[in-house]
């Protein structure tokens, strides 16, 4: 194979390999139950007026199943971190005690546990799209070098090459969803 084509291969992989991590991302933000510090991944603090992560600004702790602690740097740094979660609407009710914030996880009932699965469902299919965009931009540059003078039988070979990727990257999608919907599903 030309270069041309071992680029545009190694450029959808590593495109389809964004997917599959981006993915990965979206589903640490889907609760499953237990507590988890990546629950609090998407909140911000304002913190002398730049939004700053939470884990930035705090040490974050679970101590048991039901529970995360968030013990700030800075003592002045309890309000605003209490408001940023409230804000967040994450479905948290911070406590703060004066020391520390402490965050009880509500058990999931059945109902909120089914629309957790069509959360992850829904992203599993966000990242297939993903997946078969990046394939599309890949069998469009191969239709380019064909035009360019290019053997057909070495395009013809590459766009099966892209779509083996393509199926083995959305293969591992739905192996990552179902692993996650059994761990939603599980009580």
């Amino acid at each position: 194979m030309t270069e041309e084509i071992e680029f545009i291969l190694d450029s959808t992989k590593e495109s389809m390999e964004g997917s599959i991590s981006h993915l990965e991302k979206s589903f640490l933000n889907i609760r499953a139950g237990k507590a988890n510090p990546a629950m609090l991944g998407s909140v911000f603090v304002d913190y002398y007026g730049a939004a700053t992560p939470l884990s930035q600004v705090s040490n974050i702790n679970v101590p048991d199943a039901r529970t995360i602690t968030l013990q700030p740097y800075e003592k002045k740094m309890l309000q605003p971190i209490e408001k940023a979660i409230m804000v967040a609407n994450i479905g948290f009710n911070p406590m703060n005690n004066g020391d520390l914030i402490i965050i009880s996880v509500p058990p999931l009932t059945e109902e909120r546990r089914r629309d957790l699965a069509k959360q992850a469902k829904s992203e599993s299919e966000d990242a297939k799209v993903g997946i078969r965009n990046a394939r599309k931009d890949a069998n469009t540059e191969i239709k380019k070098l064909e035009k360019e003078g290019t053997s057909e039988d070495i395009c013809k070979r590459a766009e099966e090459e892209v779509q083996n990727l393509t199926n083995n990257f959305i293969k591992k999608i739905d192996e990552h969803l179902v692993h996650k919907e059994a761990e939603i599903m599980k009580v």
